[in-house]
């Protein structure tokens, strides 16, 4: 796909050309191959620091997922059309940590690829495939928090199970074809051809991508943020709209808030503004990393490879931040978590504990 992690091309033919100049003193992948990539090992403390930092993000994105995909479909007050856009979310961000991120750790740190060419591009389809899922995901989700907080009331009967259902087909399908179309019929190399074979090496995961596709990838990055960008400004502007009318109300009658409709509307603007702020954290996360590709392509791949490495794990850390702006903001899902981890879950009954007020 594009960079999305692996030593694609652009990361490779800068790391080579600077190895090259200093073959005699670097170090190889494969010591007894003569085609082994070279590389250039970390001082063993920061080498350690770096196997922390990206395992914790690695262990967070595994774990934090977990536990928000158990509690949704565990505790039956939590199902509904929404939570299970989330609980599915959760689930790209949770193959990304088990798929993705420990392959990566090695790489970054070792700067080599030890697991082979076939993984090395399953490693890349995966990456492509769960980003954008998570994207598709988030785009839906930010339709289904403006039917809402727009109007609450009918929002049930609106988006139901079948339309949410739909829309969890859409972000994994789209996705899974999109990635694997791309790399396996060898249409993103198209080209490069020549470029590829004199920078191929063992030890190399190196992923070509022309301007061409590019140019795609970040459109399809583009066009669902335009999206949520669009949808979360009119649910502030309906969310701020409501509480003015909620405060006049309440100035001619007291009762005026407790009104089951109030309610309601107030239920969903937090919910719209906790999903907002993980839509936000995701924009943040991989907006650099998107638009660094595309300046690479069409400039000559100019990005240092120590930058490129920080902006692909900033983009892998998003993985591991819904679980903590989930647990943060909700707490049905600190509720959830304790008893998930104190093992209460496995008592008969356990999944109709309420979990949320009535």
């Amino acid at each position: 796909m594009h960079k999305l992690g692996g030593n694609f091309l652009s990361d490779q033919s800068r790391i080579m050309s600077e190895d090259l100049l200093s073959a005699t003193s670097a170090q190889l992948c494969y010591e007894n191959l003569n085609r082994s990539c070279v590389r250039s090992p970390y001082a063993p403390a920061p080498r350690l620091i770096l196997y922390a930092v990206f395992g914790f993000g690695a262990v967070l994105a595994v774990c934090g997922n977990l536990l928000v995909m158990t509690a949704i479909l565990h505790f039956r007050q939590l199902h509904s059309p929404a939570n299970f856009l989330v609980a599915s979310l959760a689930c790209a961000d949770f193959l990304v940590g088990l798929t993705v991120m420990p392959f990566s750790t090695v790489r970054s740190v070792e700067g080599c690829w030890y697991f082979g060419d076939s993984y090395c591009k399953f490693h890349s389809c995966f990456e492509g495939s769960f980003c954008y899922s998570s994207i598709f995901h988030l785009c839906f989700i930010s339709v289904d928090r403006y039917i809402a907080v727009s109007d609450p009331l009918t929002y049930p009967t609106r988006f139901t199970a079948s339309v949410s259902a739909k829309c969890i087909t859409f972000s994994w399908l789209l996705s899974i074809i999109y990635s694997f179309s791309l790399l396996y019929t060898g249409a993103n190399e198209v080209g490069l051809e020549d470029l590829v074979s004199a920078l191929t090496c063992v030890g190399g995961c190196q992923i070509a991508v022309n301007q061409s596709w590019v140019f795609i990838n970040f459109l399809l990055f583009l066009v669902p943020t335009l999206v949520m960008m669009t949808v979360y400004s009119k649910i502030f502007l309906i969310a701020k709209q409501q509480a003015q009318s909620i405060e006049k109300m309440n100035k001619q009658t007291a009762r005026a808030s407790d009104s089951y409709k109030d309610r309601v509307a107030k239920r969903e603007r937090k919910a719209a503004k906790t999903l907002g702020i993980a839509v936000a954290a995701f924009l943040l996360s991989w907006l650099p990393y998107f638009i660094d590709s595309i300046i690479d392509a069409f400039l000559g791949f100019i990005t240092p490879t120590y930058v490129y490495e920080i902006l692909v794990w900033i983009a892998y850390y998003n993985s591991a931040m819904n679980p903590l702006i989930y647990a943060f903001f909700y707490p049905w899902f600190r509720k959830a978590i304790r008893l998930i981890v104190t093992g209460r879950i496995l008592r008969e009954n356990s999944s109709v504990t309420k979990l949320i007020p009535e």
